[in-house]
């Protein structure tokens, strides 16, 4: 794997569109929206986040793929 110099977000978001997985390419979107502290989602939005995740048995920590919402 090549080696990025991460100084600005233009080089992350561009480091990051050029990855792939199996062929495919990610989908990004650069969100600027800055969220006050302390801010937490309630138990029920929290476990609809929770049901798209797929951990990695291997690596539970670290490795998790996020399902998309369903259109």
């Amino acid at each position: 794997m090549g080696r990025a110099k991460l100084v600005d977000v233009e080089v992350m978001v561009s480091w990051a569109s050029s990855m792939t997985w199996k062929g495919l390419y990610p989908i990004l979107s650069l969100n600027k929206t800055v969220y006050q502290k302390g801010i937490s989602l309630t138990k029920k939005a929290m476990k609809q986040v929770e049901s798209r995740l797929q951990r990695n048995p291997l690596l539970p920590k670290w490795d998790i793929l996020i399902q998309p919402l369903s259109w």
